[in-house]
């Protein structure tokens, strides 16, 4: 009797569904789903990601079997910061519906399998960002030299991509106050340019439409922002500006 009660056993794990699925990861980016139609196992989870540049999107039920599964469950208006992420799990068989409340044309389905999944294994990667996020880099912010005439001089620096330059010029005065001498600044003008990626040497502190160098103390506060409107430290310069 034990032989045939172990035979019968094998033979059931045999013809026991195998769990062929697997948690799975969505991206929501360009108004559409990166996988609009999910097959997933019993008790596995689906998680979404926004990450941009459009994310004014929710994941929002709209079947008999998640009614009331929402991501955005208090809002109308959906809206998300890039990198925010929405999970569910999927503990009953069947095909589950969802739409953005907002653009019924961003949606798609997650069908869940009556076999037993693996809740813990992800082999999907985190979706990457679309929207660049980060600051240009940029190294060797310098004058060529810092006692100039008033055709200016080379403003020099490397960047790792393009961006843009620009320089707001202050000049600075000597005022007393109360006794003491001390330096304020006085808006002169600003000046922009074009950065390429590496080595740049542009013309600075020269007569332009926005500026007009006259002798004194200057400083220039300089900044690099890139196309995601990502912005560099801000350098600041003295120079100044022979008669």
């Amino acid at each position: 009797m034990a032989g045939l009660a172990c035979l019968a056993l094998a033979l059931a794990l045999l013809v026991a569904p195998a769990a062929l699925a697997s948690n799975r990861r969505v991206a929501i980016s360009n108004y559409q789903w990166s996988r609009p139609e999910l097959q997933i196992d019993l008790g596995e989870h689906v998680t979404w990601y926004w990450i941009g540049p459009d994310t004014m999107h929710s994941v929002t039920g709209s079947s008999a079997n998640d009614t009331g599964w929402d991501s955005d469950p208090d809002a109308n208006t959906p809206r998300h910061q890039i990198g925010d992420s929405f999970e569910l799990t999927f503990n009953s068989p069947g095909t589950y519906d969802f739409v953005c409340k907002l653009h019924p044309t961003v949606r798609g389905s997650v069908t869940v399998s009556s076999a037993p999944g693996d809740p813990d294994t992800e082999v999907d990667p985190i979706p990457r960002s679309r929207v660049d996020l980060v600051a240009p880099y940029v190294d060797g912010v310098g004058l060529r030299s810092r006692d100039v005439g008033r055709r200016g001089t080379a403003l020099r620096f490397g960047i790792d991509e393009r961006a843009t330059v620009d320089a707001e010029y202050y000049r600075l005065l000597s005022r007393r106050k109360a006794g003491h001498r001390r330096l304020v600044r006085r808006y002169a003008g600003w000046q922009q340019w074009h950065a390429h990626v590496g080595l740049n040497n542009v013309s600075f502190a020269g007569p332009t439409r926005h500026f007009r160098p006259a002798p004194g103390r200057y400083l220039a506060a300089v900044r690099f922002t890139d196309s995601g409107n990502n912005t560099a430290r801000t350098r600041r310069l003295r120079f100044k500006i022979r008669g």
